[in-house]
């Protein structure tokens, strides 16, 4: 293999890397504070905690879904997940919003998609020729 071989491929590994640690650390969020953010009902300046509405997240397994356009709630219908928490924090909660770029906002997303996974392997399994 020659020389200019061998430079594009280590830049294309370099390239590939780099933009790995870089998505993770922009849309990265801890689920584990994300779900103590949602137990606290001081996280963001209200009167109740998110699970006061939602006891362990229930209602939510399909909220962080990846690939939906819009989130409905009971104040009405949003074009991302951010906007949909952030209306929750303020309305229900009587908390102050935050930042949809913010650590705290990437956390609570990371804990809110994390409750579709944990949703699929509570889920029983299908007997074969029985349907629900």
């Amino acid at each position: 293999m020659n020389m200019s071989k061998i430079i594009v491929l280590a830049m294309f590994a370099a390239l590939f890397i780099v933009s790995s640690v870089f998505a993770a650390g922009m849309i990265g969020g801890d689920a584990e504070k994300g779900k103590a953010l949602f137990n606290d009902p001081k996280s963001f300046g209200g009167n109740v905690s998110c699970s006061s509405c939602h006891p362990n997240g229930k209602g939510l397994e399909k909220t962080g879904m990846m690939g939906r356009t819009e989130w409905k709630n009971p104040a009405g219908t949003y074009k991302s997940l951010e906007e949909a928490v952030n209306v929750c924090i303020t309305a229900a909660n009587k908390g102050k919003a935050i930042d949809a770029q913010s650590q705290e906002m990437k956390d609570m997303i990371a804990y809110i998609r994390s409750l579709g996974k944990e949703m699929k392997h509570d889920m029983p399994m299908k007997e074969k020729g029985k349907g629900y």
